[in-house]
């Protein structure tokens, strides 16, 4: 009876004792973590010109996080509308970078105008040519933490600072050519008017533009303009409008394969160009189809919507990789601007290039994917969760 009742209160006092354990393995050391401290920005305001794109408009300045031990964080720069609070998944965000958080350290980070524009816009896309209120703070997020793990270090948070912004158009940065026909009223411009029709963008400013253009038209017909009028535009030399990669004066260009998205090339100085149709896809194991069959995007049209002029696609994915493939035989394609496979930052504007590497989705759930290619100078895929 004794050893019975030995047995039944060992395995009881381990029992506690394991649960004991596993209660507190919980609360791993550090589980709170001292606040960031912003130093700057802290007030100002800041009047961002396409012009000075390329230079420091100030050196973000912060006091490292202290999670109670040294713990490789990432920070991020976060701004929304002074009308507003930073609440939900959806926050603009710039990733200021990854440094080891130790107490008492302090860190520094140039901030560039072209990015602090980007991030205005995002906070307010409306924004553009006019002095506005916002808040910005600093997150500090521990590197390597699961999402769904209730053993997280939460995130160290700055005060918040209100800072005044006049951002400018990103356009603006660079030249551009217009492309006017008689597709544009069909696809969300307007028909034969070089002030209302897409352009091409040059990214080095030296002449040279690329760019996509949707024509929503089984017959399409368009010029080239270096202003938005008709001044010094250009056509096909050949006098029929097909193709012969010269430009002249002689015709409008006539495309033989009809409705559709077209890539360009134009180099202005020599007066020659190229033109090729292109589909618009997703593809890759992320997608309910995977590497087999592309998913196509939409060009939208309508005025009201934030994706105007942008493609897009509702869908649901998994965590995994993909693509835009731009023709069936894998000769173009977009993806990373590092070439080398990423997982991509979710509702950020992640840059990407022709012929970029593979891109991961962060996690699995339903998403609408935006493609904006408007701007050559900047193709970017956003992933924004549904």
């Amino acid at each position: 009876m004794k050893s019975l009742f030995r047995k039944t209160f060992l395995l009881a006092f381990i029992a506690f004792g394991v649960l004991s354990c596993s209660e507190d393995s919980k609360d791993p050391i550090g589980k709170s973590s001292e606040n960031i401290t912003l130093s700057a920005p802290t007030s100002g305001s800041y009047t961002l010109l396409a012009s000075n794109a390329g230079e420091e408009v100030f050196l973000a300045s912060w006091t490292s996080a202290d999670f109670g031990y040294q713990a490789a964080t990432n920070y991020k720069l976060q701004m929304v509308k002074a009308s507003e609070t930073f609440t939900g998944t959806n926050i603009p965000t710039f990733d200021l970078g990854n440094y080891s958080s130790t107490a008492g350290a302090t860190f520094e980070k140039s901030i560039t105008v072209r990015q602090f524009n980007a991030l205005t816009l995002a906070a307010n896309p409306s924004g553009i040519g006019s002095a506005e209120s916002y808040k910005v703070r600093i997150v500090g997020v521990v590197g390597g933490q699961l999402n769904s793990s209730e053993n997280n270090l939460p995130d160290a948070i700055s005060q918040e600072a209100t800072v005044t912004v006049t951002a400018y158009d990103a356009f603006d940065e660079f030249d551009r050519l217009y492309v006017p026909g008689n597709y544009g009223g069909a696809s969300g411009f307007a028909d034969w008017a070089p002030d209302n029709a897409p352009k091409l963008f040059s990214k080095a400013n030296d002449g040279k533009y690329e760019g996509f253009v949707w024509m929503n038209n089984p017959s399409p017909e368009f010029k080239f303009t270096p202003v938005p009028s008709w001044t010094n535009d250009k056509g096909e030399n050949d006098p029929s409008g097909a193709f012969s990669g010269v430009l002249g004066t002689a015709s409008n260009i006539k495309p033989a394969d009809g409705a559709g998205t077209y890539f360009f090339t134009v180099n202005w100085p020599a007066l020659t160009y190229t033109m090729a149709k292109r589909q618009v896809a997703m593809i890759g194991a992320a997608t309910p189809n995977g590497w087999g069959t592309p998913t196509y995007m939409t060009f939208d049209t309508n005025p009201s919507s934030p994706y105007y002029r942008m493609f897009t696609l509702d869908l649901a994915l998994t965590q995994d990789e993909f693509l835009i493939r731009l023709k069936d035989d894998w000769s173009e394609k977009m993806g990373t601007l590092s070439g080398n496979m990423e997982t991509l930052a979710a509702t950020n504007a992640n840059v990407i290039k022709i012929g970029g590497g593979n891109m991961k989705v962060p996690a699995a759930g339903n998403y609408k994917i935006v493609l904006d290619v408007r701007n050559s100078a900047n193709y970017n895929l956003r992933l924004i969760p549904n």
